[in-house]
């Protein structure tokens, strides 16, 4: 059986805790679903590299947090699809390194 791709699994997370935050009105929920998506994307690139694995969750994390400085400026659903989007890709970064066994391993 073939597993969910990192992006889908990073970009449902990132758009899905904005949605339950939104909804909810509880920022830690929002949380919650982002750390659901990174518990199931961190353990393929830990296998190739646990300094791969620490960089792209710092990364997904930081983007995060980046939106919301952004969402002030452009609004928070151009904010969230934007951050979304960036964090999708660098998903895919990650399962193309995996994938290679590179990473700095």
């Amino acid at each position: 059986m073939r597993s969910v791709p990192g992006p889908v699994l990073i970009g449902s997370a990132v758009l899905g805790g904005y949605v339950a935050g939104r909804r909810s009105g509880n920022r830690a929920l929002a949380g919650a679903a982002l750390l659901a998506g990174l518990g199931a994307a961190l353990p393929r690139w830990t296998r190739s590299s646990p300094l791969l694995a620490a960089a792209l969750g710092a990364g997904t994390v930081g983007l995060v947090g980046l939106s919301h400085p952004l969402a002030h400026r452009v609004g928070p659903r151009p904010a969230v699809l934007a951050t979304t989007a960036a964090a999708s890709v660098l998903a895919g970064v990650g399962d193309a390194l995996a994938r290679r066994g590179a990473g700095g391993s």
